[in-house]
């Protein structure tokens, strides 16, 4: 069952922590494409689309913007 997100987070767990025998660390330092590389996935569709992540840089801009959407 996916997460909110779209992430499998027992199941990456399982596969990070089980499968490939990462310690916690290891898996946390991962991003989803060292993950897939590593599953042998990296042929599967993006995990996150560039409107998903225009969305989140909306959400959470690098810097503070005026109401303009400008640098402050």
């Amino acid at each position: 069952m996916s997460e909110p997100g779209g992430f499998d987070w027992p199941g990456l767990m399982r596969l990070g922590l089980g499968k490939l025998g990462l310690r916690p660390d290891q898996f946390w330092a991962l991003t989803p494409i060292e993950l897939a590389v590593m599953a042998g996935l990296e042929g599967q569709p993006a995990t996150c689309l560039r409107s998903r992540l225009e969305e989140l840089a909306r959400a959470f801009p690098d810097e503070p913007c005026d109401p303009n959407g400008k640098g402050m």
